[in-house]
């Protein structure tokens, strides 16, 4: 299967532009992998936006990786089943992951990637020209997808 990355990080971004948060459209550019709907995965991803729940912590575009990643190696029953070796492999799949997103990005959190002066208030910021122009959102949501991706390819 060919994952066609480039494809996944523009639709991805094509979905943040439309209003959709950095979680929900890096999750969503993956969706058909795993034969979960659009709107399911939107929902699964909402609440990690904006550095989850708008609280300006980790990035939403990792989170949405990080959503993904248990999506393709986590396991779904308590212990003993998922043993300790498989929670690690997850465990350590993500922090690879999260390596590769601060390494590119210099930072997972946030905060720190809209300059250190965003808010926390709950309330979202409009979504206009400005909005888009500021931020760097769309360039996050693009990294974590190729990100993603290399890691899906056996590249990272």
């Amino acid at each position: 299967m060919t994952l066609d990355i480039e494809s996944r990080a523009k639709a991805g971004v094509g979905l943040f532009l439309q209003g959709y948060n950095c979680s929900q459209a890096v999750a969503m550019a993956f969706a058909d992998l795993y034969d979960i709907a659009p709107v399911q995965m939107s929902r699964l991803a909402a609440s990690f936006g904006g550095g989850i729940g708008r609280m300006r912590e980790t990035c939403g575009s990792a989170c949405g990786m990080f959503l993904l990643a248990g999506l393709e190696i986590g396991k779904d029953l308590p212990e003993p089943y998922p043993s300790p070796a498989m929670k690690k492999q997850n465990y350590e799949t993500v922090q690879r992951l999260a390596a590769a997103f601060k390494a590119t990005n210099g930072s997972l959190i946030c905060r720190e990637l809209l300059g250190g002066t965003a808010s926390t208030h709950p309330t979202p910021a409009e979504r206009d020209a400005h909005y888009y122009s500021t931020r760097p959102c769309a360039r996050m949501v693009e990294t974590a997808i190729r990100i993603y991706g290399k890691f899906l390819e056996g590249t990272l």
